[in-house]
């Protein structure tokens, strides 16, 4: 027959139990890591946007594939240009055209004449008796010569007129892809200019849609 507990062991073991529960109470957040719940990083979706004059690409061109005439539409809604041979579209690119206060005509056009150094008679800088540019965005007629100085018309390489008044295609800057930013003319980049250049002719014919 066993021996009963003495009420004295009985006292010390809850004794015991309470100051261990309020020792592991306290010290918790000592713990070894294993122990312990760490907090989740949530990281976000990092938006990629091209660089400056960089990775968007501005045209793509693949023409020397197919033969016969070409066409050409100019989609001023988007702002691109597409091109066509024997009704295969073979290319696109961006274009910069006319601002609202210089609209781009609509319409059916075909091309006049071809230059590939051309200079606007319109539109281009005052230069001082120096040389220097007084005025970066100079209009012929409106804005007065300075004593001594010259106009000089903009830069239009590669130039294909649609109208008498002064509209065409030629090489110029695409600074905002996919907005308007010329004085009416379609602007091409540089290396898709001088492409388009060598595959038309007088007569090649240019539709632009609004």
């Amino acid at each position: 027959m066993k021996e009963p507990v003495s009420p004295d062991l009985t006292m010390h073991l809850l004794r015991f139990v309470l100051i261990a529960l309020t020792w592991l109470t306290l010290t918790q957040c000592a713990l070894p890591n294993r122990w312990t719940l760490r907090p989740v990083e949530v990281r976000k979706a990092i938006v990629v946007r091209p660089t400056e004059g960089g990775e968007l690409p501005l045209f793509g061109w693949a023409g020397e594939l197919v033969s016969g005439p070409l066409s050409v539409t100019v989609d001023l809604s988007e702002q691109k240009a597409y091109f066509f041979k024997n009704g295969e579209r073979v290319g696109w690119s961006y274009v910069a055209t006319g601002t609202s206060s210089h609209r781009t005509p609509t319409g059916s056009f075909s091309i006049l004449e071809k230059q590939v150094d051309k200079r606007s008679g319109k539109y281009g800088v005052m230069l001082n008796s120096s040389g220097k540019v007084v005025r970066s965005d100079a209009t012929q007629g409106v804005h007065a010569i300075p004593s001594g100085g010259s106009f000089l018309g903009a830069s239009m390489p590669y130039w294909m007129r649609l109208t008498w008044s002064g509209v065409g295609m030629h090489a110029g800057p695409i600074p905002n892809p996919g907005f308007p930013a010329s004085h009416g003319c379609i602007r091409l980049p540089q290396v898709m200019a001088q492409t388009l250049y060598g595959e038309t002719a007088v007569g090649t014919p240019v539709t632009i849609v609004p």
